[in-house]
């Protein structure tokens, strides 16, 4: 998909930097006497954590049936079975390898041709088990930034034990190994890229006042080979508010340009070409998301867009050639418009062509689109199946009209395709074998309503004779945030864990994600927060209702904003549930915004020192609404010491005041891992083998 800077989505990027949480101006008799579970590395707090742990691991681990999901999940992860996606750099195409011999993995590239053999023959370029042993450094891989168009020489990024946090350094892919006296970054959070093979545009930690109250950079620099960082020019500097800023350079010949990204919060940015050193702002909505390909400009827009006597609709996506929208034309061609139950969920330039992939009542359909004689024209992408989730990629956008496509749902192994516009339908390359037996079971599509009247789309898998009995233990996942959206994908763990063994599966595609757009988002924005918890309690009723399962077999499980879901189910719907699994989770709405990236998702959820917004954001906070007498449901806390996007004591805080109550929950806390709560496949099966093993417990 092309996209301008990615959203800093809860489940995405950037770092600790071993920043102290912001001082909280609160008195000191309203300071929160838990506070001290905040310190995320202290001995005290690690001495808490790891009394939990325990406790957690004589409940859950040294079952047998834990021992089974365990080594279940972490064969599935570590199969040679596994498609090894992969990235087009130069002439190579570039894939990153973790398996039982390689847990922190292998990054290796083969060609094309090779590509195509059911088992290629690839070059090694890095293996980081190796280089974190001699360097003695928990290395975790978090990518590589090539300098176009030779892509010779790359910037990879390393995290410690998962962090968002990460070290820079430059690499010499041919050499196969790092420059002497190269580009190194120390560990912060932020981003560089290329500007010529001498220069880098660099956004980073430049000391005090240079982040902005998110934690993330404010002020981007260019820096040149063979002079300190801290002599890095300034190109720009935003305010302390924003989220962050970047800057970044499109190196496609012929359109080679530089530009300059001001991320005011998650849905508002800013979009500047640098040109002989002063910023040509793009004057589009400040909601709107905009791309470059070629001399094309792309915007998606988030709110109604009225230009001369024609309104453009949230949700749609618009053309227009760049050159004529610098020099003040305003003449838009409609790529895609929204319907009540479409949306835009992603697309993909070719060199003449564009992929629009869309959104139809959360099933995907691709077409392409073709400017021609003056005009669009589309026709569907042939050969897709009528149901599951499609993604479209573009494999070299400059060179070629080649794309991937990936295809899933709940049921059918994942598949890669490879295909070429107007040479017929895509052929399928690659496909992951069945991970669990799929047999007499089936996917329905099917809708609750909430509690204000609105029709919430959820999947049911399950056997095909799955009796109504209520007795069903029920596995109900959501996330309802971000405009993310929830489509069908294929997971071995789900099917081997859970499926196979009888469980029912649901996903809820539940108010703030962008299962059907923007307005689906911005219904259960602030305080409109509790739409989204009233649309997942509404899909539960309707699971008990139909007698697919009961309170008593449902469980349900969320992570990151998922895991603020949770935690409201905890507090306001608890006689709905058996069990809640509630995973790296935001969880106290008074202090979110001082801990970590929590300021950056203000836009999303509101400002806690704002009296008004306090009042409402008090409701949906699950730290506050705990009560000692309350009758709850058994819970799981999962979350990670090294998670520097949420921190984790949210969930610390929550589970030490449950305790206090007198309330039973179970939690564990990953050392390393990061946002994602594992660092590798091994810490990755024994996560999940936790969570499943808490759920069979507790719901059978």
């Amino acid at each position: 998909m092309n996209r301008p800077l990615p959203a800093i989505l809860l489940l995405s990027t950037f770092a600790l930097a071993q920043q102290d949480p912001m001082p909280d101006p609160r008195p000191t008799t309203e300071q929160d006497p838990r506070e001290w579970l905040e310190d995320v590395a202290g001995e005290r707090a690690l001495a808490w954590v790891r009394e939990r742990n325990a406790a957690c691991q004589a409940a859950l681990a040294e079952t047998g049936l834990f021992r089974a999901n365990n080594a279940r999940i972490l064969s599935i992860l570590d199969s040679d079975a596994r498609i090894p996606f992969v990235g087009k750099r130069g002439a190579y195409y570039y894939n990153f390898w973790q398996d039982a011999k390689n847990p922190r993995g292998l990054w290796r590239r083969t060609t094309l041709a090779q590509y195509q053999q059911d088992e290629p023959q690839w070059q090694l370029v890095l293996d980081l088990d190796a280089l974190g042993a001699a360097e003695g450094e928990n290395w975790v891989w978090h990518g590589a930034t090539f300098l176009e168009p030779e892509c010779t020489r790359c910037l990879l990024s390393l995290s410690r034990g998962g962090a968002d946090a990460n070290v820079t350094r430059e690499f010499d892919v041919e050499r196969r190994e790092f420059v002497a006296d190269g580009f190194v970054l120390p560990e912060a959070k932020g981003s560089v890229a290329w500007r010529d093979r001498d220069t880098l545009y660099v956004a980073t930690d430049f000391g005090p006042g240079s982040l902005t109250a998110s934690g993330y950079p404010r002020t981007v620099r260019l820096w040149r080979r063979g002079t300190p960082l801290a002599a890095a020019s300034l190109v720009y500097e935003g305010q302390p508010d924003d989220v962050f800023v970047s800057a970044s350079r499109d190196h496609t010949k012929g359109f080679e340009r530089d530009l300059v990204y001001r991320g005011i919060t998650f849905y508002r940015n800013e979009v500047s070409l640098l040109r002989d050193g002063k910023l040509v702002e793009l004057d589009k909505p400040d909601s709107a998301n905009a791309s470059l390909h070629r001399e094309w400009l792309l915007l998606e827009l988030r709110d109604d867009w009225r230009v001369g006597d024609r309104t453009f609709a949230a949700g749609a996506l618009l053309a227009t050639r760049l050159d004529d929208f610098l020099a003040g034309g305003r003449s838009f061609d409609v790529l895609f418009e929204p319907t009540e139950r479409t949306s835009l969920a992603g697309f993909a330039p070719l060199r003449h062509h564009v992929l629009l992939n869309v959104l139809d009542n959360v099933r995907n359909r691709v077409s392409v689109l073709t400017h021609r004689d003056g005009t669009w024209q589309r026709e569907p992408l042939p050969g897709l199946p009528e149901f599951g989730t499609i993604s479209a990629a573009a494999i070299d956008a400059d060179e070629s009209d080649d794309y991937f496509l990936t295809i899933t749902d709940y049921l059918t192994p994942t598949s890669l395709f490879f295909g070429t516009v107007g040479q017929g339908p895509p052929a399928r390359w690659k496909s992951l074998p069945a991970f669990f037996d799929a047999g007499g079971l089936a996917v329905t599509q099917r809708e609750a309503v909430s509690k204000d009247g609105t029709r919430v789309p959820y999947f049911l898998v399950g056997r095909k004779d799955l009796p109504r009995n209520g007795a069903n233990p029920t596995l109900l996942y959501g996330y309802g945030g971000f405009e993310v959206s929830m489509t069908p994908g294929y997971s071995g763990g789900v099917g081997a864990c859970w499926l196979e063994r009888g469980g029912v599966f649901v996903v809820a595609n539940i108010r703030g994600g962008g299962e059907f757009g923007p307005r689906w988002h911005q219904a259960a924005l602030k305080q409109h927060r509790h739409r989204c918890y009233e649309d997942f309690a509404a899909v539960a009723e309707d699971l008990i209702a139909q007698k697919i399962t009961s309170p008593r077999h449902l469980g349900i499980q969320g992570g990151s904003n998922g895991g603020l879901l949770m935690g409201n189910m905890l507090t306001t719907y608890p006689e709905l549930f058996g069990a809640i699994v509630i995973q790296v989770p935001l969880l106290d709405m008074r202090r979110y915004h001082r801990l970590l990236a929590g300021a950056s998702w203000m836009g999303e959820y509101g400002d806690p020192d704002d009296p008004e917004q306090w009042r409402w954001l008090q409701r949906y906070s699950p730290y506050h609404n705990l009560k000692p007498g309350a009758k709850y449901p058994k819970v799981l806390f999962t979350t990670s010491t090294r998670d520097d996007r949420v921190h984790p004591g949210h969930a610390r805080k929550t589970m030490a005041l449950l305790m206090e109550q007198g309330h039973r929950a179970l939690y564990y806390e990953n050392i390393e891992g990061g946002h994602g709560g594992a660092a590798d496949n091994r810490q990755a099966a024994f996560m999940a083998a936790l969570a499943y093993t808490f759920l069979w417990q507790n719901l059978e």
